[in-house]
C-alpha cells in the first residue's frame, strides 16, 4: 500500500493515524474565534486543520422553494433554506490567509474543501498541501478533475456513494493527475450513530481501491474512530469546536478540545497495539516466563521414594518441569533426597 508524504507527515500504516480537525462553520462568523479554534486544535495534537471554501452563491440559489429548504431528515438544520444555511456557515475568503498562517505557525497542515472551480483557483495561491472532496461532492466529476489537475493529494469522503460512483471518482482523479487518493468512510448524517457507521467497509475499500483509507466521523465520542484504526484506518477527520454550548451549525456533532486530545491519544494507542502477527513471548514478556506454573516438591522426599500427588505439585514459579509431565511423574521414584521447594528436574528422577 502506497504511503503518502505531505510535507513532514506520512499517511500510512507505519505511522500513527493522521488526525484532521474540521472547523467547518464553528467559527460562528468570528475570525477571532476561528483563530482560537486553530490554536485549540494545535494544543490537542492534531496533524491538520481543515476549513471549507465556498460562498452561498457557489453552493446553491437564493431560493425558498421547498426543494431548496432542508427537510426533517437533517434535523439540525430543519426548515432553513440552503442559501441561509451556507450564509451562516461559510468561511469568508478573506480569512483564509490568517487561518492558514496561524496553523502553519503552530505546526499543523492547513487545507480546505473547495466546492467549485473558483475555490480551487483561490486556494492555489496559498499553496495548500492537499485537498478534500466532501461526501455531497463525490459525484461532481468536473470538480474532481479540477482538484486533481493540481497534482496534490486528494481526500475523498465516501458518504452515500456506491462502489461504481467511488470507482468513477478515483479513476477520474488518477487520470487527471492525482497520484495520491485517500478515501474516508463516511456516514452523511449529523450526528451519525455507531450502528450506521459500517466501518467494516474500511478494509474492503482498502483492498478494492488500493489506496489509503480512513474515517470521516460524525458520531459522538471516540469509540468509532478508535475501532476504525484497528480495521486499518490511517486518517481520522472530526468536526471541532471550542465548546458545543456556544452553538453553531455544526456544534452538536463537533468535538471539544479535551475530546480531541483524547482522540489523538487513543487512536495512537490503537495503532501501536496493532503490531504484527506474533506468538510466543515478546521481548518484554521474557521476564514474566518465570511466573508460569511448573512442578515442585511439596513435601520432603527420600531417595527411592515414589512421587505422589501429595509430595509434588504444579505451582508457581516456573523453574521446574512443565506441568504437562505431572501425570507421567506420578508413580516414578526419586533419584536422590529432595527438599520441599525443590524445582523438579529430569536429573531428580530414576
Amino acid at each position: 500500500m502506497r504511503e503518502i508524504t505531505i510535507e513532514d507527515r506520512v499517511i500510512g500504516s507505519v505511522n500513527k493515524p493522521f488526525i484532521i480537525a474540521e472547523m467547518s462553520g464553528n467559527h460562528n462568523q468570528s475570525l477571532e474565534r476561528a483563530l482560537k479554534i486553530v490554536e485549540a486544535a494545535a494544543k490537542s495534537g492534531v496533524d491538520a486543520i481543515k476549513i471549507q471554501t465556498y460562498t452561498p452563491d457557489t453552493m446553491t440559489l437564493d431560493s425558498h422553494e421547498q426543494e431548496f429548504v432542508v427537510g426533517r431528515s437533517l434535523h439540525l438544520w430543519k426548515g432553513k433554506s440552503l442559501y441561509d444555511l451556507y450564509q451562516q456557515a461559510y468561511t469568508p475568503w478573506e480569512w483564509h490567509e490568517a487561518i492558514f498562517n496561524r496553523a502553519k505557525e503552530l505546526g499543523m497542515l492547513p487545507f480546505s474543501t473547495p466546492f467549485d472551480e473558483t475555490a480551487v483557483d483561490f486556494l492555489e495561491q496559498f499553496n495548500v498541501p492537499m485537498y478534500k472532496i466532501a461526501s455531497f461532492e463525490n459525484v461532481d466529476i468536473p470538480l474532481i478533475k479540477k482538484v486533481a489537475s493540481t497534482g496534490k493529494p486528494i481526500i475523498i469522503s465516501t458518504g452515500m456513494a456506491t462502489v461504481a460512483e467511488l470507482d468513477e471518482a478515483i479513476r477520474t482523479a488518477r487520470e487527471a493527475g492525482c497520484r495520491d487518493v485517500v478515501l474516508l468512510k463516511c456516514t452523511s448524517t449529523y450526528p451519525a450513530t455507531p450502528k450506521d457507521s459500517n466501518i467494516l467497509t474500511i478494509p474492503h475499500m482498502k483492498e478494492l481501491f488500493n489506496c489509503q483509507v480512513g474515517l470521516s466521523d460524525h458520531t459522538m465520542g471516540v469509540g468509532v474512530a478508535v475501532a476504525s484504526v484497528a480495521l486499518g484506518a490511517t486518517v481520522i477527520e472530526k468536526h471541532f469546536t471550542l465548546s458545543r454550548a456556544d452553538g453553531g451549525v455544526d456544534a452538536d456533532f463537533s468535538m471539544e478540545p479535551h475530546e480531541m486530545k483524547l482522540l489523538v491519544e487513543e487512536t495512537k494507542r490503537a495503532w501501536e497495539a496493532l503490531g504484527a502477527v506474533h506468538y510466543g513471548a515478546t521481548v518484554t514478556e521474557q521476564s514474566s516466563i518465570k511466573f508460569r506454573r511448573s512442578i515442585y516438591v511439596s513435601q520432603d522426599i527420600k531417595e527411592g521414594q515414589t512421587f505422589t500427588k501429595e509430595n509434588i505439585k504444579v505451582i508457581r514459579p516456573g523453574f521446574g518441569l512443565e506441568p504437562k509431565y505431572y501425570e507421567m511423574l506420578i508413580g516414578k521414584r526419586a533419584k536422590k533426597d529432595l527438599k520441599q521447594g525443590t524445582a523438579l528436574a529430569w536429573e531428580h528422577i530414576l
